[in-house]
């Protein structure tokens, strides 16, 4: 059996099983570069039924926080989505008057900046959700690179504020991990994080 026969073999089975493309090679790695952040499935037939899982897991967990009386209906909603995600991830203090860690903070400002874009609380909370765990798991180890980065950008795009900057012995002071770690939420204002449409 050659290989093209092969192909049209699966191509045929997998298509009566549900799975659409398979073959192509080039599709798939279209399909996993543009699943930017995980918070839908590439087909759209499921994604009515994977908002519905999701608005209910959303309801499921902040029920569980009102019970132990973590969040209540004054809570401010950037702090009900942390709460929500540190129970989901294990990592829920014992009390809510704990001091809140670094990475708490950056979740805030992230959640802040993305209840400024997003209208519907369920949505907000699954992309910030989204988000983070992409930041944590892929982008974390190329942070400490990012100070370098933007140095060599600033050097290309304006040379002569760059060496102002390392003549004022500004450059090191710079808030490097303030705008790195948060993305610049809560550093830049938050129209400036939305991308503007032409026309």
């Amino acid at each position: 059996m050659t290989e093209d026969s092969q192909r049209n073999f699966r191509s045929v089975y997998y298509e009566k099983v549900g799975f659409r493309g398979v073959e192509e090679k080039k599709s798939l790695e279209i399909l996993l570069k543009d699943d930017r952040l995980g918070i839908l499935p590439p087909h759209h037939e499921s994604h009515a039924q994977v908002m519905m899982y999701r608005r209910g897991q959303y309801s499921d967990v902040l029920h569980a926080l009102k019970v132990i009386r973590f969040v209540s209906d004054a809570t401010p909603q950037v702090e009900v989505y942390l709460r929500m995600y540190q129970l989901e991830s294990g990592k829920l203090p014992r009390s809510p008057s704990f001091p809140l860690e670094p990475e708490d903070e950056v979740f805030l400002a992230i959640a802040k900046a993305m209840e400024e874009m997003v209208e519907d609380s369920v949505d907000c909370y699954w992309i910030t959700r989204c988000f983070m765990n992409q930041l944590n798991s892929k982008y974390r180890d190329s942070l400490p690179q990012l100070p370098k980065a933007f140095e060599q950008y600033l050097n290309m795009e304006d040379s002569r504020l760059l060496s102002h900057l390392k003549m004022c012995s500004a450059v090191p002071k710079l808030p490097y991990d303030l705008w790195f770690k948060r993305c610049f939420a809560g550093c830049l204002p938050e129209s400036s994080l939305q991308r503007q449409g032409l026309g």
